[in-house]
């Protein structure tokens, strides 16, 4: 008996297909593909834009104006719903494709799972070379999609209609496997997009792909157990494995069983409310003073859905207790194998679920916890400091402007950010009052991020609040979602800061030797230097000309009024503030391992040499 069919062109399958997938986790269900971006051209009009256009009613499009930004909303999107829910994203061959790899790189490097549907060549090879076709003199079957390999979890060029079949579901398991995830790439062909074929009606079947919660292998959760009761320091440094596995009530009966006190990555931060006794703020080079001690004296770290970075965690030079050893529970071997670390392969909630029940009746000694308790009260008088301002009508320092914006959040509002000094204040300063409001992208620490995943999570969360706090430099890279979001729609709140230059690659400049070299946005000097007077931009006429109400605040009581005014409006807002660039920022806790040039002429970076090799002697191999 044949097999029932559906004759459609392999475009309009795939969005057909995509469609019907949904993932499940904990009896509740998700669309796996709930909406596509895209941006058309040739090798995506004709195909997938007239499927888009022929399946309107059950896949949502979204009309971007940068390539990289649609792979940002995406995140943003996937990351809100804890990696249940994807979007997919189209684009040209060409500069369209070229310009997803940012983007690709920075959903794999976080573990956050995106679609990426770039046009490619004719697989006939009928015209040839094509428009923006690359010709490689050897490798005939090589596009500029082939860029996209090593930033992707799975990638395949579909050169046969029924070669999607197999495909499109590899794709699938991928996109929803947590310890797999990130960008997944199907390469398509203009000419094969178009092309007819007759499909078998299951292809098109509602499939549902369960996100599984693996739980600890016994012999690993014995050992789990003996090392923690075995520690008389331990720390734990929550990751944004926490909260993908929605774990934060699991840790938090962890913490009150056993007194253990967290730490967080930039990704984990919220893991605990911040006004938790045992938390302790950021961990790493933009840690705070009482989590960085206790992490320099700790006998056992415990590495929660984290993977580790010489910046975040100051994985190589913060651990400092020649007796430390690590314990990580990570769904991924690949995490939790670093440090040499004992291993706890396993969800996160189903991990500490299980470590919670076999530790009934342990629990730190108590002059421990009245030392990082301590240690967390001496912290807020200094996170208090950096927010206070004493002047309600002087320009306001960056810290004060997160005090300001602290005083007028909600509890689920979500603060987002990505690069340049801000996520170092927020890290340090910030006090999460639920397990999103955090919002730090900083696993590729990329510029432009911060609006387009605005409107990812506006997307996802339709009902919250959503703050993306831009800097003048980042704001620069990537101004132009502002449009997408006034044609969406979408509310989301801009907080534009103005400090004329780019003041967290400045200050490492500075402390390296660079003395600052390129990076202010000035006037170049008579002598050859830009030291001028700054640029007249008007970064706020700017955000105005692209649609957005725009909010001018000189002094600490204009802001506090702008950033309620926004809070309560219902249309994307920004509102733009020029700082004291003056910093009251506390001071860095961990060293961060950047190389100074070992031979110079000029004094900063003969001086900022002599550091660096004092420094580099305390640095380790865990082993």
């Amino acid at each position: 008996m044949s097999q029932p069919t559906t004759r459609l062109t392999v475009a309009q399958a795939l969005v057909r297909f995509l469609s019907a997938q949904y993932t499940e986790r904990d009896g509740v269900r998700h669309r796996l593909i709930a909406g596509t971006w895209g941006i058309f051209g040739h090798g995506n009009v004709a195909g997938i834009g007239q499927a888009l256009l022929e399946y309107g009613d059950v896949m949502p499009y979204h009309q971007g104006r940068n390539e990289q930004a649609m792979v940002h909303a995406a995140v943003g999107h996937a990351r809100q719903l804890d990696r249940l829910s994807a979007q997919a994203v189209t684009t040209s061959i060409g500069p369209g494709a070229t310009n997803l790899v940012t983007g690709a790189a920075l959903a794999t490097i976080n573990r956050l799972p995106v679609l990426l549907l770039p046009g490619d060549y004719f697989a006939s090879h009928a015209p040839d070379p094509l428009l923006q076709q690359l010709e490689h003199p050897v490798e005939f079957d090589v596009s500029v999609n082939d860029t996209l390999r090593p930033v992707s979890r799975y990638f395949d060029r579909i050169t046969r209609p029924e070669a999607l079949v197999p495909s499109a579901l590899n794709a699938m398991r991928v996109l929803a496997d947590p310890a797999d995830t990130g960008a997944v790439t199907l390469a398509l062909p203009q000419d094969v997009q178009a092309e007819a074929y007759d499909w078998p009606e299951e292809f098109f079947a509602e499939r549902v792909w369960r996100v599984r919660r693996p739980a600890p292998d016994p012999a690993e959760l014995a050992d789990a157990v003996r090392a923690v009761r075995a520690a008389e320091r331990p720390l734990i440094v929550a990751g944004g494995g926490v909260h993908h596995s929605r774990a934060e009530s699991a840790l938090r009966a962890f913490v009150e069983a056993t007194g253990v006190p967290v730490a967080s990555t930039q990704a984990g931060k919220g893991a605990l409310r911040h006004d938790h006794p045992a938390d302790l703020g950021g961990v790493g080079h933009t840690g705070t003073a009482v989590a960085d001690d206790l992490a320099r004296t700790a006998d056992l770290v415990i590495g929660l859905g984290t993977r580790y970075t010489d910046f975040t965690t100051a994985s190589g030079t913060l651990f400092q207790n020649p007796d430390v050893r690590f314990l990580n529970l990570n769904i991924t071997g690949l995490d939790a194998h670093k440090l040499a670390a004992r291993t706890l392969v396993c969800d996160a909630r189903a991990g500490l679920d299980a470590l919670t029940e076999a530790l009934a009746g342990h629990r730190v000694a108590a002059a421990y916890e009245a030392e990082y308790r301590a240690g967390k009260e001496r912290w807020e008088r200094v996170v208090e400091a950096a927010y206070r301002a004493d002047d309600e009508d002087a320009v306001p320092t960056q810290t004060q402007v997160l005090g300001a914006l602290d005083a007028v959040v909600g509890d689920d509002d979500v603060v987002i950010n990505a690069a340049g000094s801000l996520p170092g204040d927020l890290h340090k300063l910030w006090r999460a009052r639920s397990p999103r409001q955090y919002h730090l992208e900083y696993g590729y620490s990329c510029m432009g991020y911060e609006i387009p995943a605005g409107i990812g999570v506006q997307q996802a969360a339709p009902d919250t609040v959503v703050w993306s706090l831009v800097g003048d430099g980042t704001y620069l890279m990537n101004p132009t979602e502002i449009v997408t979001a006034v044609q969406e729609g979408l509310p989301v709140n801009l907080v534009l800061i103005q400090n004329h230059g780019y003041a967290s690659i400045g200050g490492l400049s500075e402390s390296v030797g660079g003395e600052r070299f390129g990076t202010a946005y000035r006037f170049r000097s008579a002598d050859g230097t830009f030291g001028g007077a700054p640029l007249p931009v008007d970064l706020a006429a700017n955000a105005a000309s692209l649609g957005m109400e725009v909010l001018r605040a000189k002094t600490v009581r204009e802001l506090r009024a702008a950033l309620a005014a926004a809070r309560a409006s219902s249309r994307p807002t920004c509102v733009y503030v020029e700082t004291d660039p003056a910093s009251t920022a506390p001071g860095a806790e961990a060293w961060w391992d950047v190389p100074v040039a070992a031979t110079a002429t000029r004094a900063p970076a003969l001086r900022a040499r002599e550091d660096y090799d004092r420094q580099v002697a305390g640095r380790r191999r865990h082993l």
